[in-house]
């Protein structure tokens, strides 16, 4: 017997809707809740959107907006010429429980007590004459390469449109701030970062997000790369394994490496990472995941996914690190809720970052902890840096307080949509070896197959002899995958960096060189 057969009609006593407030995010966030607690089981009916606009006293639009978010999330599931129903979802995996407020508190530091402390000629000495410890070992095994110089060309990975960027409005700002500063913001700070900012991000979380969390629980960070490293630090025990997506972001997992850990690469398919390959792992108690934008395959973790992902975390006791690198630009409906909105058991360590919003040189980002985990990341970033630059915290929270980091992101995705949609408009389609151009639902970039790594390497070559930037999805891959050679390769391509003009004279001139024979 389906499962629809056995659901029970759909009763819509207890949903309150203030009219003062958004209805259409009232209505979300009460049918979702009713799906993760189990009050609407999977495969049950949900009323047509005219008949719950009726029963509630709302109007139709509200209920679209909130069905449409709904699916958007896979919490629905429409079937056609039958209605509205509730996904299928793994009952195992469903975040039934209420938060624990008895969070673990167990971590490990990960330092190294064995640098020496004789002085060296670094200029006459090789690196090999001078690494006494097996952390700066990992360090000269697992480099990184320095990033593109110059200003942005199409297709620059990673950049946002900061032409758009409200220079004036900024600089007006620092310039209040630093005409008559306030003195203790002259002395030295809160490791953890300003006050008021971390108190702005927590609202801003919780409104554009749905986010729950506390400004106590936000740490601020020198970009999303520092929040990596604290949890590398402070998480991972040498020797422990840690999972990450094999194609992935190769710094997270650089950090990762450096700290001690076994790095295991977990494969990306397009409901993003495996959890039954990264169940199969043993002896891993962390995995790192992109979950709104995959980064670099840009597909989206299905909620499917989601559920099995924080079930494993709460099985193994682990932790999962979300990086919510571009997760603001979602080019149908709202942004997706984060994964860390779905956890229950407080394992889920939330990374963000101003830096794909305003600009990368900005180095501005956070991290919301656990709460027990608060104090010991802050004591560990003292240790590194003491706190970080206060201005620049003082005048970001003067900007959203004001209004304009909100309309900053509605400019910045519009951009965004509109610089997308020039590079699929005009994407070659008869270059031998090159796949289409995916269709491109969130995020700053978009990876393109290729039918092997020879003809990746040459269609790079041949851009980057007309003055193009373009990234070969082969280098995110680990070193020691399985995955054949030749199934590695494709094109990573940023949309963002530069105007819709500039998108057009560049792709003509890639055509012109694709088209030569190799």
């Amino acid at each position: 017997m389906p499962d629809s057969a056995l659901s029970i009609a759909f009763n819509a006593t207890g949903i309150e809707l203030d009219p003062k407030k958004g209805l259409s995010a009232q209505l979300y966030q009460a049918l979702r809740q009713r799906v993760l607690d189990g009050r609407l089981n999977s495969g049950s009916r949900l009323p047509a959107s005219r008949d719950l606009a009726a029963a509630l006293g709302v109007s139709r639009n509200s209920v679209v907006r909130a069905y449409d978010q709904l699916y958007a999330e896979g919490f629905i599931e429409g079937r056609v010429g039958d209605g509205t129903y509730v996904a299928q979802l793994p009952e195992k995996a469903l975040p039934l429980k209420k938060l624990s407020t008895k969070l673990p508190t167990g971590f490990s530091t990960g330092l190294s007590t064995g640098l020496s402390t004789k002085s060296v000629d670094l200029p006459v000495i090789t690196s090999s004459k001078i690494i006494h410890s097996a952390a700066l070992g990992r360090v000269i095994q697992h480099p990184l390469p320095l990033p593109a110089k110059g200003a942005p060309r199409a297709f620059r990975v990673g950049v946002p449109a900061y032409d758009l960027f409200p220079f004036e409005v900024w600089s007006k700002l620092q310039a209040a701030f630093w005409r008559k500063p306030d003195m203790q913001h002259l002395c030295y700070g809160d490791p953890a970062g300003e006050q008021r900012l971390r108190e702005l991000i927590a609202v801003y979380l919780r409104t554009s997000r749905g986010l729950s969390c506390t400004s106590e629980q936000i740490l601020i960070t020198s970009g999303a790369q520092q929040g990596i490293s604290l949890c590398a630090q402070l998480l991972v025990e040498p020797g422990c394994g840690v999972a990450v997506e094999n194609p992935g972001y190769r710094a997270a997992a650089q950090a990762f490496a450096i700290a001690g850990a076994r790095v295991q690469g977990v494969a990306v398919d397009q409901e993003g990472m495996d959890c039954a390959a990264l169940a199969g792992l043993n002896d891993c108690t962390l995995a790192y995941v992109t979950p709104s934008h995959q980064y670099p395959t840009g597909v989206t973790m299905s909620l499917a996914r989601r559920l099995e992902l924080l079930a494993w975390a709460e099985r193994t006791q682990g932790w999962i690190i979300e990086d919510d690198y571009d997760g603001e630009y979602r080019y149908s409906g709202a942004p997706l809720a984060p994964l860390a909105a779905l956890d229950r058991q407080g394992r889920v360590i939330y990374v963000g970052t101003f830096g794909k919003v305003a600009f990368p040189a900005l180095r501005l980002g956070y991290v919301v902890l656990p709460p027990a985990l608060v104090e010991p990341f802050a004591q560990r970033r003292a240790l590194d840096m003491r706190h970080s630059e206060v201005s620049t915290q003082v005048v970001m929270a003067e900007f959203m307080a004001a209004g304009h980091f909100q309309r900053h992101i509605r400019r910045m995705r519009r951009a965004a949509l509109a610089r997308r949609n020039a590079l699929l408009a005009d994407w070659p389609t008869d270059i031998p070896g090159l796949g289409a151009a995916p269709s491109v639902a969130a995020g700053l970039h978009m990876s393109v197959q290729v039918s092997s790594v020879e003809r990746e390497h040459t269609l790079l070559a041949q851009a980057e002899q007309v003055g193009v930037e373009i990234n070969g999805l082969s280098r995110y891959w680990l070193d020691d995958s399985v995955e054949p050679v030749d199934k590695r390769a494709g094109l990573v391509l940023g949309f963002a960096a530069v105007p819709e003009a500039d998108i057009k004279a560049a792709l003509m001139r890639l055509k012109r060189a694709w088209k030569k024979t190799p």
